[in-house]
């Protein structure tokens, strides 16, 4: 007992310093998308969730029911060339939403409302898509 004391007594005279720790760790990080109860509510509303959906009238494919006047602008503007096909792809098809998606910051009315057109329809797509949030 009195040697534990002792050394006790010993090693608060010693300046011991913790060495600082200076990192950042992270154990485990997952991505995540705030657009994705969005996403969610407009594959709904356009296709009812079905990939393989074509609206042969509109020419839109897909679960997003990309038209190709929307995929044209999207391979302008990025530099991609992807094809009507392509829109089948629920991958390809979330990127070319999402792209315009971000012009409209966080906003899911104003990127619903621009998603599906203008004017007046938007409307009642508007409240489709904000039932299905």
């Amino acid at each position: 007992m009195k040697q534990i004391l002792l050394f006790t007594l010993l090693m608060l005279g010693l300046n011991v310093y913790a060495p600082e720790n200076r990192g950042l760790y992270v154990l485990r990080a997952d991505a995540v998308n705030i657009y994705e109860p969005l996403i969610r509510a407009v594959v709904m509303v356009e296709s009812n969730g079905d990939l393989w959906a074509l609206n042969v009238k509109e020419q839109a494919t897909g679960a997003f029911q990309i038209r190709p006047c929307r995929l044209v602008h999207f391979n302008k503007l990025t530099g991609k060339r992807y094809v009507m096909p392509d829109m089948f792809n629920y991958t390809k098809a979330r990127e070319v939403f999402l792209y315009f998606a971000v012009w409209y910051d966080r906003d899911f009315e104003v990127i619903a409302r621009n998603w599906n057109g203008s004017g007046s329809m938007t409307d009642d797509y508007w409240n489709r898509v904000k039932d299905k949030l």
